[in-house]
């Protein structure tokens, strides 16, 4: 009896124990995710320009931009301000509208700088979005931005 009693204490204390340590794995899993989390949240603002150019919303991409940017549209390239930017951005948008945006690929954040590729899909065609940001006063803006048939 006495060593019935002292088996199911122990099979008690294990159950206990495996609960514990998977309660503990959980916690763990969770606040590593959230640490890892925090602290790779980019600067560049990546979800502001997929969702304009998901929307065709040429003001809010070249808000995010220095002064003067440069633009490549299929070949035509100029330097322009935030405001002919955006002329030229609605132009394109107009020609070619979206109906979707994802960033394919997202460089290194360096000091200087940083880029991405996307792809933009218009109703017939997919194009390929390659953004130069600059760092600037601690902010990265659109320095160059290109966009070529895929």
């Amino acid at each position: 009896m006495f060593f019935a009693s002292l088996f199911e204490a122990l099979f008690l204390l294990n159950s206990a124990v495996q609960k514990t340590t998977i309660v503990m794995s959980v916690v763990y899993s969770f606040l590593l995710g959230l640490i890892l989390s925090v602290n790779f949240q980019s600067d560049i603002p990546y979800s502001t320009i997929e969702s304009a150019f998901a929307t065709n919303d040429a003001q809010d991409i070249t808000a995010l931009g220095k002064e003067k940017i440069l633009i490549n549209i299929l070949g035509k390239e100029g330097v322009y301000s935030q405001s002919q930017a955006n002329l030229v951005l609605k132009d394109f948008f107009t020609k070619k509208p979206g109906t979707s945006f994802k960033f394919i690929f997202k460089g290194k954040e360096a000091s200087d700088g940083s880029f991405a590729i996307g792809t933009y899909q218009s109703k017939s065609e997919e194009f390929r979005v390659t953004i130069h940001f600059k760092k600037v006063s601690g902010d990265f803006l659109i320095e160059s931005l290109s966009i070529e048939k895929s």
